[in-house]
């Protein structure tokens, strides 16, 4: 498909080339900590994501040394509006907090954000060019896929402030190294370098700084010429396969099976193996 000229709302940009979405965090000279209003963008565009059918993958990015420091406390705005993350941002106007303010404001926040990347039906990548730290590693450890530039950090900063984990902190990490390494990392708070996190499986895989915007380009293009129905439905199985049991993973399985069945895609990929050819995947 054609180029789609490049659009920028706020701190985030917007580009799609080649079928692949690419959102690019753009508040550099703040680490590109999230306000509000590019938290929502953010959700949009993932949401718009699900439903486009030019739109196959989607890389999140940033610019400067920082992927996302997490939530911005300075962007001026309280009560239910300000961006998850920290929970000093959920009092009202003139400092008063009532029963129920910090629930709601994480609930319609932080955690609303991980869920638009969790429930995706594209593929997702994090191309974690810097400090990803607070809800900024969360938004990476959410996405499908993650690559990390050689300086990259991720730092479970909430008990340097006191703080409880949020943004869905304390149900992926578990998930992704175990409870056992998920309560030192966040515990302690200490910044963890990119190499570590390859190692504990953070991360898939880790490149000089200046090869990322390429790697995630290469991996992104994999995915746009794939069976993305088929990869949608891996996603949802993979993804919920820790919270049931046996039973209801292979239930799932088998309805994703018979749904899949449906697609052009289905279809083209038994063809292409008969015919001892490659599939060529539409999307459909």
């Amino acid at each position: 498909m054609p180029v789609t000229p490049e659009a920028r709302a706020g701190g985030v940009r917007r580009e799609v080339r080649e079928q692949v979405l690419h959102l690019t965090l753009d508040r550099p000279e703040t680490l590109n900590a999230l306000a509000p209003a590019d938290r929502d963008r953010l959700i949009a565009h993932l949401d718009d994501a699900s439903a486009d059918p030019d739109v196959r993958a989607v890389v999140l990015t940033g610019t400067g040394r920082g992927f996302c420091a997490g939530a911005d406390l300075r962007a001026g705005t309280t009560g239910v509006e300000r961006a998850g993350g920290e929970a000093d941002a959920g009092k009202r106007a003139g400092g008063e907090r009532i029963p129920g303010d910090v629930a709601r404001m994480l609930r319609l926040g932080a955690q609303r954000l991980i869920a638009a990347v969790l429930d995706c039906e594209k593929p997702v990548i994090a191309a974690v060019n810097g400090v990803a730290a607070g809800l900024g590693a969360h938004l990476a450890l959410a996405c499908d896929l993650a690559l990390a530039a050689e300086s990259a950090r991720f730092v479970e900063v909430f008990a340097r402030r006191g703080l409880v984990p949020d943004g869905g902190g304390a149900y992926l990490l578990p998930r992704l190294v175990g409870p056992r390494r998920a309560k030192e990392l966040m515990f302690f708070a200490d910044a963890l370098s990119a190499a570590d996190a390859e190692r504990l499986g953070l991360v898939n895989r880790v490149v000089p700084d200046g090869e990322l915007a390429a790697t995630a380009d290469a991996w992104a293009a994999r995915l746009a010429t794939g069976p993305t129905r088929a990869l949608a439905l891996t996603k949802q199985l993979v993804n919920a396969s820790l919270d049931g049991d046996r039973a209801t993973a292979f239930a799932a399985e088998a309805a994703a099976q018979e749904i899949n069945m449906t697609t052009a895609d289905a279809r083209e990929g038994v063809a292409a193996f008969t015919e001892r050819r490659e599939p060529k995947f539409t999307g459909r």
